[in-house]
């Protein structure tokens, strides 16, 4: 995207990509510019540490955050910038995300993480959760908003006028 990013996606390794573009499709269906990287809690605190005080002086409004395992990311983030968090918990090892969502959820009073649910489904939240952050203030976007909604509902009603039609034919 050209425009200067107004929503940061970050994410604790290159193998949470695949869940995690998920966000970014959704960002970019809205025309909601962003940027996205690989930093780590634990392997390169100093450079998470520095994106993270730095993301609002460089205009960014909301950050999506997604790690699995320990999950500290989001909590770490969240620490230390002003800026909304929202936490996607991972997938990463045998307890299929459950521990990230213990771990991204268990926040401790006062460093508030918006925590969404394990994997794609997570992280099309976060989208969705980032993109009416910033409709508030964003002329147009909540109505791009209401029309995301319709165009489910539409696909619902599709769905069941296809199985009435089947029914029909029992």
């Amino acid at each position: 995207m050209n425009a200067s990013p107004v929503v940061g996606i970050l994410m604790g390794s290159d193998s949470d990509f695949e869940i995690m573009r998920e966000a970014g499709r959704i960002l970019k269906d809205f025309a909601i510019p962003f940027e996205m990287l690989v930093t780590s809690a634990h392997r390169t605190p100093e450079r998470t540490h520095d994106y993270a005080t730095r993301a609002a002086q460089r205009g960014l409004k909301v950050l999506i955050v997604g790690a699995g395992a320990a999950a500290h990311l989001a909590g770490v983030v969240a620490a230390v910038t002003p800026l909304p968090v929202i936490g996607v918990p991972l997938s990463a090892t045998d307890l299929k995300g459950m521990d990230a969502l213990l771990a991204t959820v268990q926040m401790p009073g006062g460093i508030p993480v918006a925590t969404m649910a394990i994997g794609k489904a997570g992280a099309v939240n976060a989208a969705l959760f980032a993109a009416k952050i910033l409709a508030l203030t964003q002329i147009g976007l909540m109505e791009k908003l209401q029309a995301y909604r319709d165009a489910m509902a539409q696909g619902v009603e599709k769905k069941n006028q296809a199985l009435q039609e089947q029914l029909a034919r029992l």
